[in-house]
């Protein structure tokens, strides 16, 4: 068998962990869909690394939503202040 070149062992580690993040999004995704299937399975066969993400994630969710409404009022203010100027170079033209 010959060697792989370390650059195709890099993406295809670059894969396998895209993949597994995918995988990972989509059990969460089916334990919120289902919340009863978490009962399938005992949380003290996860692997440290999934419960440990798991619980970032959950932390990150909830810094981000708290950001969203300040975030929401920027945009808002600037799609105001550009849709005014808008108006006022539309009716300098006209």
């Amino acid at each position: 068998m010959a060697k792989s070149s370390p650059h195709i062992l890099e993406l295809a580690k670059r894969g396998a962990a895209i993949r597994l993040r995918e995988l990972a999004n989509e059990v969460e995704l089916l334990l919120d869909l289902f919340p009863d299937l978490g009962d399938a399975f005992d949380p003290d066969e996860l692997p440290v690394s999934f419960i440990v993400r798991t619980d970032a994630r959950r932390a990150e969710a909830q810094a981000v939503g708290a950001k969203k409404p300040a975030a929401r009022t920027a945009l808002r203010r600037q799609m105001r202040r550009d849709w005014a100027e808008r108006r006022a170079g539309a009716k300098k033209r006209t």
